[in-house]
């Protein structure tokens, strides 16, 4: 495939990406493009490469609406746990992530306020939560992939959820994380897939 080739498929990509954002809340929307702007002025491909896209996060904060208590297993830059935070302005977010990456404090900083109402806390997701957590509402399960940590998060957290929580699998159907379709397999859960996102309710 010629460069030239690569570079358009590329382009095409981009933009069906960036057509998703008329999904979002305009808040939201000018976060995901500001962070986005900052990713390539800093080179940061982790964050341009693992960020859910506008579609998804679309699909996510529609079934957070009306969710007060969301809990993000993988935070990764932070991307997703601000557009949480700012979708709603009563809602908090607690996100695990043992791997603190050292750009997630300038994305946050680009949520402005919202981004006081996002507790990171760098410890495995596999805990569960803490004593004195609220049940989770929502809870986006986007970690490591594999099968038999995916069914451990899933196990710890179960008992924490609120009555009719939702639970929501990133990268459910990806050719490279297998593991994840695996570990819903492996735990039984009957639900719908909505784009690379696999969602179940309480």
């Amino acid at each position: 495939m010629s460069a030239l080739v690569q570079r358009l498929r590329a382009a095409r990509t981009e933009l069906l990406s960036l057509a998703g954002l008329r999904l979002l809340p305009l808040s939201v929307a000018v976060f995901f493009l500001r962070a986005r702007g900052r990713a390539r002025r800093r080179r940061d491909r982790f964050s341009l490469d693992s960020a859910a896209r506008p579609s998804e996060l679309a699909t996510l904060l529609a079934l957070a609406e009306g969710r007060s208590a969301v809990v993000e297993l993988g935070t990764g830059t932070g991307w997703t746990a601000a557009a949480f935070a700012l979708a709603a302005v009563d809602r908090r977010v607690i996100s695990y992530d043992p791997t603190v990456r050292p750009q997630r404090a300038g994305y946050l900083r680009l949520a402005a306020t919202a981004a006081d109402r996002v507790e990171l806390r760098a410890l495995p997701d596999h805990l569960g939560p803490g004593p004195h957590d609220p049940p989770a509402q929502l809870l986006f399960i986007d970690s490591s992939h594999e099968r038999e940590a995916t069914v451990l998060a899933f196990r710890a957290w179960r008992p924490a959820l609120a009555p009719g929580a939702v639970v929501v699998f990133h990268d459910y159907g990806h050719p490279d994380y297998p593991g994840v379709a695996e570990a819903v397999t492996e735990l039984g859960l009957s639900g719908r897939v909505e784009g690379g996102l696999f969602v179940w309710r309480a």
